[in-house]
């Protein structure tokens, strides 16, 4: 029977749920910068509380037992329902002065932000963005358990649970070096990439399987020995030789204003595109300013980039 009968409090759910997804009590310290001692007594106080044991520690880390694992998901609930209410709270008392916590990924982020983010800090000169890069995947899961507010996501996203407002189609570019037979064109024939070498990033990058589902419509060959850890390194690898690329029409864009050791073309009447739109969690209060952000983000784009890649209407 429980020994408290006092409800847990807010900080012991979040340190049970944090603890969980590190399975580790030591960085789960770290991340929420406590001392282990005290996130242990946190933890022994929550399940005296509870009158259940909520973790097992053995050689293997710290791992949930039964009873915790039946727990582990109304916790994480509870935790994001006081976030939003907290978040709620703050729209109505302060208007939009809250810092929002915004997830891109790492191929977009680089690329886009610095030419979106000024114009949007002179409407909204008490908005702050506290930015994250991570994968689509990791960017989702971050909304679901509250890590992000909002995130720019490659489409489509078809969950019930997330709001999506386009935002882009970005075009990607055919890279080659510039010794490459296909050099100098300014189109390239769809046929002409059967059997070519095509670099693209590591697997855990969603941008790996957007180039390799390009290869497989194209006859092209993806190259899995050769893999690259950013657009950068990517196209230091097309540079040497490895082989040829598909680009980010933004990263061409930002960092390619002179590239002489590279060619860049289009496939003609083939063009490859990707989009993006801004998400959220459906649930969330300020569901109507994240809307009004994104028609922002349209309006900026498309007085700032516009002629790099196509607004959604």
């Amino acid at each position: 029977m429980p020994t408290n009968a006092n409800p847990p409090s807010f900080k012991q759910l979040e340190y049970f749920v944090t603890i969980a997804s590190h399975s580790n009590f030591r960085r789960a310290a770290e991340e929420l910068r406590v001392s282990q001692p005290a996130l242990t007594t946190q933890i022994q106080a929550l399940e005296a509380t509870l009158g259940i044991p909520l973790f097992e520690r053995s050689r293997a880390g710290t791992l949930l037992t039964p009873e915790g694992r039946e727990l582990l998901e109304q916790a994480r609930q509870l935790i994001l329902g006081m976030r939003e209410f907290t978040n709620y709270a703050e729209l109505i008392a302060q208007g939009h002065q809250s810092t929002y916590k915004l997830g891109v990924p790492p191929t977009l982020g680089p690329y886009l932000l610095p030419n979106v983010l000024p114009a949007l800090h002179s409407r909204y000169h008490k908005l702050k963005l506290y930015v994250r890069e991570g994968p689509p995947r990791q960017l989702l899961q971050g909304l679901t358990d509250g890590a992000f507010d909002i995130a720019i996501v490659p489409l489509p996203v078809n969950r019930d649970d997330i709001a999506v407002e386009p935002l882009f189609t970005e075009p990607l570019k055919f890279v080659v070096p510039a010794d490459h037979r296909l050099a100098g064109k300014s189109q390239v024939m769809p046929s002409q990439l059967r059997g070519e070498k095509v670099l693209t990033l590591e697997e855990h990058h969603h941008f790996h399987h957007q180039v390799q589902e390009i290869c497989q419509g194209l006859g092209a060959h993806l190259q899995r020995d050769y893999e690259g850890t950013s657009l950068d390194t990517l196209r230091q690898m097309v540079v040497m030789g490895l082989g040829v690329a598909f680009l980010p029409g933004l990263y061409v864009h930002s960092e390619m204003h002179n590239p002489e050791a590279l060619h860049v073309s289009e496939i003609k009447s083939k063009p490859i595109r990707r989009q993006h739109g801004l998400v959220w969690r459906a649930s969330a209060p300020a569901r109507r300013f994240y809307r009004g952000l994104a028609a922002d983000l349209r309006e900026i784009v498309q007085d700032r980039l516009g002629d790099v890649v196509t607004v959604d209407s």
